[in-house]
């Protein structure tokens, strides 16, 4: 059942922050916040009025210690109405007693002094008490409006109808199924050795002196490499084809920074730790002097949290919507996990080059429901006519990553993952993962994620205060917003697309490995990576 956030609507409690003081998703954001940080606007109506649904859906995300928070939400806006009603009646009364006071008459003098007026003392009297208790009711009111916010900003994205609930993922369809060396049912962790190549990428890269893991643990630690000769020109390849065929969609090229406002990545929905606690980003030590007096930084983890916040504050107009973007980046993780099969060599790591696609559409009228609840196919992961326009866009974003992971000549499968699988942020999310045969016995088979697409609804926009003015609007309403929908996917994930390059890419006869077509012009035009005399 979705509950997807809606359009702008008029202040409620809890609903936009206005405080000097702030906690957005795990931050403290006191007076040390620039002016420019976006103040969130949250939808605390839709949580209070249904906190069965936001707290099975806190469970069903895998965030079972926020699933009293949507009760408490709801107990907390009891309070502050109740306090709403009391102030209604005591300004009412202080109201009545002022216009008594300007109704009397001035007092008089005499030469004896100021005439005493006792009924006026007693309504000056009465005044000042009102108003007295009306600052308490109203330090009362903030304080629970405040709360409310807080743990609202802690709350998970609601979740799309497409998506399966639980811990299984659901199978959409296959890429180039035709170049799996086996059936792709048959895929599965075993302990026997899989079909075709069983060379890894660590071992390939070794002999043709293409990656160096070992100098880079004594240089930076474990979780980062050096990428050495034709793996340099490979990377520079795939980071240019993505970006050409982007390009060619009319998808807008942007550079973004890699160093972020720790409350901008917050406001994306990426918090210094996950809901298992294990540490996420890395945020960069100031200092001393600087410590409490300027904002927090942090290393972005993906391209996503400069493309978004850098429309913070921003008040769309509906004809520059869709805004599709797509930029390049060094990301930085701090979670690259424990040593072993499930992470080894290029798969998991502290630092890599993406290529993130990420895009502004316009709210959608009516939620996306899919016409078939069991969805086999690609072609039926996309709602039929008529498909409202994020649809359209998350279609054509799934589209280029196909293209992309096809044309490379790599054998993939698509998956609509499941809630668990979603993080706080994502409301609908399709992974791509390639066939790797070093990952054989991983928990997943030989299988390793390379692309995500994600339909954010208005999680992020309402966090980013990012709003659309629509044409329809008249009236009373002309110059109300709403906020608009955010997608991102990655476009290339380099480290292990590469990885997967070198491992459906070896060829036993050559002893190396053969450039997919697509590359070779970005690579002085050579087809096959051979180990250097």
């Amino acid at each position: 059942m979705d509950r997807p956030g809606g359009g702008s609507q008029r202040r409620v409690a809890g609903a936009c922050a206005n405080q000097t003081k702030r906690r957005a998703g795990g931050y403290l954001m006191d007076t040390d916040t620039p002016p420019t940080a976006p103040k969130p606007c949250l939808n605390i109506k839709a949580i209070r009025t249904d906190p069965d649904y936001h707290s099975q859906n806190c469970i069903s995300r895998n965030y079972p210690h926020l699933a009293q928070i949507p009760y408490r939400i709801a107990a907390l806006y009891e309070q502050w109405a109740a306090l709403q009603t009391s102030l209604r009646t005591e300004r009412g009364r202080h109201n009545n007693i002022s216009g008594r006071l300007r109704a009397r008459a001035p007092m008089k003098s005499t030469l004896a002094g100021d005439v005493v007026d006792e009924e006026r003392e007693s309504l000056l009297a009465e005044a000042k008490e009102l108003k007295e208790k009306i600052t308490g009711v109203e330090a009362e009111e903030a304080a629970l409006d405040e709360e409310m916010r807080e743990l609202a900003l802690k709350l998970p994205n609601v979740t799309h109808p497409d998506t399966p609930i639980g811990d299984e993922p659901k199978a959409l369809g296959y890429i180039n199924e035709h170049l799996l060396p086996a059936p792709p049912e048959t895929l599965i962790s075993s302990v026997n050795l899989p079909p075709g190549n069983t060379k890894s990428h660590i071992q390939i890269g070794s002999e043709l002196h293409l990656l160096d893991f070992s100098a880079a643990a004594t240089v930076s630690g474990w979780g980062w490499y050096y990428l050495m000769n034709e793996a340099v020109l490979l990377e520079q390849a795939l980071i240019n084809y993505a970006l050409h065929i982007a390009v060619q969609q009319g998808w807008q090229l942007i550079t973004p920074p890699s160093i972020v406002y720790s409350h901008i990545a917050a406001a994306c929905g990426f918090k210094p730790r996950d809901q298992h606690g294990e540490q996420q980003i890395y945020t960069l030590q100031q200092p001393a002097r600087h410590q409490g007096a300027k904002p927090e930084l942090s290393l972005a983890g993906t391209a996503e949290i400069p493309l978004a916040g850098m429309f913070a504050n921003k008040v769309f107009s509906e004809d520059e919507l869709p805004l599709k973007t797509v930029g390049v980046s060094r990301c930085y993780r701090a979670e690259a996990g424990a040593r072993g099969v499930e992470s080894k060599g290029l798969y998991r790591v502290h630092e890599f080059t993406k290529v993130e696609m990420f895009a502004w559409t316009l709210p959608d009228s009516v939620p996306a429901i899919p016409t078939n609840p069991n969805i086999t196919t690609e072609a039926d992961a996309i709602p039929k006519q008529p498909t409202p326009l994020t649809e359209k866009v998350f279609s054509e974003m799934l589209h280029l990553q196909t293209t992309f992971l096809a044309s490379l000549n790599l054998p993939a499968r698509i998956l609509s993952m499941p809630s668990t699988d979603l993080g706080a942020s994502a409301s609908k999310k399709i992974d791509i993962e390639v066939y790797m045969p070093s990952r054989y016995n991983t928990s997943t088979g030989p299988w390793g994620e390379v692309s995500s697409l994600s339909n954010c609804l208005d999680y992020q926009s309402r966090r980013l205060n990012a709003r659309v003015r629509m044409k329809g609007n008249v009236g009373p309403d002309k110059k109300k917003t709403e906020f608009p929908v955010t997608l991102n996917g990655t476009a290339m994930a380099v480290p292990r697309v590469l990885l997967a390059i070198l491992e459906n890419g070896w060829d036993e006869g050559v002893q190396g490995v053969v450039v997919p077509k697509e590359l070779r012009k970005w690579m002085g035009g050579t087809e096959v990576i051979r180990k250097r005399h």
